[in-house]
């Protein structure tokens, strides 16, 4: 048995919110960052979404905000995405509903009164600020942000800000704050321009490192191997009939325009379902996941923007559509089930351009994901290989399978062909 929250030492006010919310004991990665946090080390913390890596910084960040009062933005918390920024400050809001904090989430994408209530707060001063890099740039530029009494820098997500192309901006936020400092960078990977951005940043850090790139243990996993044109009438076999069983369904495609295709799709057939991409304004975004969360919306089809940080719990099924570019971005995905030690099922739809792809993936996880037999209306699944001069890496194939039949089908090679 881990830790238990009572045991760190927090405030009564923190441990009355945390008591409140149900919340006894500690993750791994806050029962290893926290202690970190409290004795205001520098840390580098790698780990995988779902993990409870937000309150793992929040709680010692809230704890030593409340003994320290002090005056102005004390905490800078900068994330990739608007929908992360809008997570965080609704935990803080929850965490220290018995401390009085103020908190602030600073994102592009609303209305011009957004603008003018971001700079209202920012000129007054909010204990913590959330903030994409992007957005914060553009009001720092106008001179009235004031982090001279910052104490604690925070990172999130500081891998996914990098593949977004935001080093310069994050490098720029920094020239604005005080160099005396605590710093937190949290990933869930560890690459080598990671490694970069942290002898930039970090001075003599901690390091954790928790579970990089494995699926929670409660994630069921399954694919199909399935010809292109087939999808759709796999993804309604899949949902037909288990209305009741799955309550709430996250579908991940890889573009936009298919998040459109996909819901309409669904739609048509009469589900309860509704799209998010980056097309829609943030307000309605905002609505979507309220919808979603509170279960009005029983199945959302999503791009990756809610791979990471969106923190909804009991989604017992996500389906990736499209079988995700990058190796990272699967375990992300599959996250978003079998949360908080519960359970989940991730199915993967795989056409034969994306079998080099999921290869990649079994062998970064470590595991090879079932191949379950199409259903027998769909007929012959195309073979799961990848062939010289066909953009793979290799020479690496397995047999291919007949519907209906189990997935450890030997029977003789059919040549992937249009149907």
């Amino acid at each position: 048995m881990g830790m238990e929250f009572k045991e760190f030492g927090f405030v009564d006010e923190l441990n009355n919110g945390l008591e409140s919310m149900g919340f006894v004991e500690a993750t791994p990665i806050q029962e290893m960052a926290i202690p970190i946090i409290l004795e205001n080390h520098d840390l580098l913390a790698c780990a995988q979404t779902g993990t409870g890596k937000t309150a793992a910084f929040l709680l010692p960040v809230l704890h030593k905000i409340s003994k320290q009062k002090t005056t102005g933005i004390n905490t800078l918390i900068i994330v990739p995405t608007r929908e992360l920024a809008l997570q965080i400050d609704q935990q803080v809001e929850a965490l220290s509903y018995f401390i009085g904090l103020s908190s602030l989430p600073v994102y592009g994408g609303g209305e011009k009164q957004d603008w003018e209530n971001q700079k209202k707060a920012l000129i007054k001063g909010a204990d913590i600020v959330i903030a994409t890099p992007g957005r914060l740039i553009a009001h720092l530029q106008l001179g009235y942000c004031k982090f001279d009494s910052l104490k604690h820098l925070v990172l999130d997500e500081a891998d996914r800000m990098l593949d977004m192309g935001f080093m310069n901006d994050i490098l720029s936020i920094i020239s604005h704050i005080p160099k005396e400092r605590q710093n937190l960078l949290f990933s869930a990977t560890m690459p080598s321009k990671i490694r970069g951005l942290t002898q930039k940043i970090l001075v003599k850090p901690k390091s954790i490192n928790i579970a990089i790139s494995k699926p929670a243990a409660g994630v069921l996993q399954g694919a199909y191997l399935i010809y292109e044109k087939d999808k759709m009438e796999l993804l309604d076999l899949l949902l037909k009939g288990k209305r009741e069983k799955y309550q709430s369904v996250l579908i991940f495609s890889s573009t936009k325009k298919a998040v459109s295709t996909i819901a309409n799709g669904l739609r048509r057939k009469r589900y309860d379902i509704a799209g998010i991409s980056s097309d829609l304004e943030q307000k309605q975004r905002e609505q979507v996941l309220l919808d979603f969360r509170n279960k009005k919306t029983q199945i959302l089809v999503a791009t990756d923007i809610l791979a990471r940080g969106i923190d909804i719990q009991d989604i017992n099924l996500v389906i990736n559509f499209d079988v995700p570019g990058d190796a990272e971005d699967y375990v992300h995905r599959i996250g978003r089930t079998a949360r908080a030690n519960t359970t989940g099922v991730a199915l993967t739809l795989i056409n034969q351009k994306d079998c080099g792809k999921f290869m990649d993936i079994e062998k970064m996880i470590e595991t090879t994901v079932q191949k379950i037999p199409l259903p027998k209306e769909l007929g012959e699944s195309p073979e799961y290989k990848i062939s010289r001069g066909g953009g793979g890496r290799g020479n690496y194939s397995n047999k291919g399978r007949k519907s209906g039949g189990n997935s450890n089908y030997k029977g003789k090679k059919k040549p992937f062909k249009k149907r």
